[in-house]
């Protein structure tokens, strides 16, 4: 039987070298070697529990809500791999106008009208992606829709889609936004005016062109001069609310003047300046995670970054922003409101449901016009008949690839450069 041999412990400051034969002496540049090595695993160590505490609190910070049918489903056991989100997919970014808890916004804290109503497409193969902007003045069927007090809203032949988010909040948005497109939205998410603060401020502010000074005292924007200003804080805030300071001073109007601020931000998101940014990432998914509701299908970080993946690869030329077909001037149901145009809605969402690229032929938006100074556009080296995707907005390349051409209708790509139009 073999008897273990107890391990002697030595008084503390007291150690032994065992002389198995000469000690050779560490050159200085070994030590450094050594010592920076010992660093650089003290570091990843740190870093990696630095962003394991990150994602937590990322995680933690992250509140959500049902969609009407998304009861009963355990969304963090079919949550997609973070590479990217399979398939293509609908989202709908609302933006209220709640006055509660907002900073010292006046207004009647209790009244919650969703001002802003972005209905996002990916394609299957995430090849493009179209933005579409539906006017809150757009009188609309709301089916019945669940309170979130208990019970239900019964189905108005129609309301402006704005007041959606009083009756049943975001499901009921959500479940309006559906009768009227067509589509199946599997995410939502509803930021408050705190929100877009917050997230232009993360972003380090967002370049936005006009063509006239600016001064709407309804929101407080205050642009001195024409040209190209960084909007952050408050003031990014007062000029995507501003009506009366843009256009004609109608929604529709100030729904061109949003997409020329949206399509700056898609190319400051875009830009390698953000994407290499590690900070500023943290701060604008903090940013987010704290200042939206987000659908309970958006509830896990993986799903979110899943979703990220598959928007980081679009290119900006296959990035259109439209605005819902809609005029006014109808009376009767439609008086002092928007009425859709039907019509053209139908084509456009017969090219988001068969996932078809298309340009848009009517550039004549009310709120912007082509920025004058902008850069100069390069080749992309692809030929637009065989890849026809990288063809819309290119009434010459449309032409020779056969890309769908949608009159009627405005909007932009994300890689034009357009400024606000002053009132």
């Amino acid at each position: 039987m073999t008897r273990s041999r107890a391990r002697r412990r030595l008084p503390r400051g007291h150690y032994t070298v065992v002389r198995h034969g000469r000690r050779t002496r560490s050159s200085p540049a070994a030590a450094l070697l050594r010592l920076l090595g010992a660093g650089l695993a003290v570091l990843l160590v740190s870093t990696a529990a630095v962003a394991g505490v990150a994602l937590l609190r990322l995680d933690g910070n992250i509140q959500t809500v049902d969609l009407v049918g998304d009861e009963n489903l355990d969304f963090s056991a079919i949550a997609p791999s973070i590479d990217s989100y399979p398939g293509g997919y609908n989202m709908l970014i609302v933006g209220s106008d709640t006055r509660l808890d907002q900073g010292g916004y006046e207004g009647d804290g209790n009244a919650e009208l969703n001002d802003v109503n972005l209905l996002l497409h990916v394609s299957e193969d995430h090849s493009s992606a179209v933005a579409v902007s539906i006017p809150r003045d757009l009188v609309v069927p709301i089916p019945s829709c669940p309170d979130p007090e208990g019970g239900s809203f019964s189905a108005m032949a129609g309301q402006p889609i704005n007041v959606t988010l009083s009756y049943g909040g975001l499901p009921c948005t959500v479940l309006t936004v559906e009768a009227l497109t067509g589509l199946d939205i599997q995410f939502a998410g509803l930021i408050t005016f705190q929100g877009v603060i917050e997230m232009s401020n993360a972003v380090g502010g967002v370049d936005v062109c006009v063509d006239a000074p600016i001064n709407d005292p309804y929101t407080g924007l205050v642009i001195e001069s024409a040209g190209t200003v960084t909007l952050e804080g408050a003031q990014a805030l007062a000029f995507l609310r501003s009506r009366h300071g843009v256009g004609d001073g109608s929604d529709l109007g100030r729904i061109s003047s949003q997409q020329v601020y949206l399509s700056s931000l898609v190319r400051t998101l875009k830009s390698e300046e953000t994407l290499t940014n590690i900070p500023r990432l943290y701060s604008i998914a903090t940013a987010a995670t704290q200042n939206m509701t987000l659908s309970s299908s958006l509830g896990s970080l993986d799903t979110l970054v899943a979703i990220a993946q598959s928007l980081r690869n679009i290119p900006l030329e296959r990035i259109v922003f439209v605005q819902y077909p809609g005029t006014t001037g109808v009376g009767g149901l439609y008086e002092g409101k928007v009425a859709p145009v039907i019509a053209q809605a139908d084509k456009l969402f017969g090219f988001i449901k068969a996932d078809e690229p298309f340009t848009l032929s009517d550039t004549a938006n009310i709120g912007s016009i082509a920025d004058p100074n902008a850069p100069v556009a390069t080749d992309p080296g692809t030929d637009a008949a065989t890849d026809p995707t990288l063809a819309v907005g290119d009434p010459a390349a449309v032409a020779a690839a056969g890309v769908g051409e949608l009159s009627g209708v405005s909007g932009q790509l994300a890689s034009d450069f357009t400024c606000s139009k002053a009132n």
